[in-house]
């Protein structure tokens, strides 16, 4: 796997760690207003993703707060793509509701 040592933009840096599908959702991910990067508010898809920042994400129900270790240069398999980060939490569901 070659590795960037260049930012990355956020969108193109989640669709290719695999947390959406494609870049179009990873876009709305980001414009849902519900990512974060070191406890900021995002203010767009073309904020920049380096590695050791942690990037916090609310996914479907799921939280996700993962550790930027490395920059991907493509979107490749499951492993490499997991290579690149380090989840901080498990996947949580969000509490609907105090249930």
């Amino acid at each position: 796997m070659e590795q960037r040592d260049r930012p990355l933009r956020l969108d193109k840096f989640l669709y290719f760690v695999r947390f959406a599908k494609s870049r179009a959702k990873a876009v709305a991910l980001i414009e849902a207003g519900h990512t974060r990067i070191d406890g900021r508010p995002v203010a767009g898809i073309r904020d920049d993703v380096r590695i050791s920042q942690t990037i916090t994400m609310a996914i479907g129900n799921n939280i996700r707060a993962i550790r930027v270790l490395a920059i991907p240069s493509r979107r490749g398999p499951a492993p490499e793509a997991q290579a690149c980060y380090e989840d901080l939490i498990a996947p949580e569901p969000i509490d609907a509701g105090g249930r």
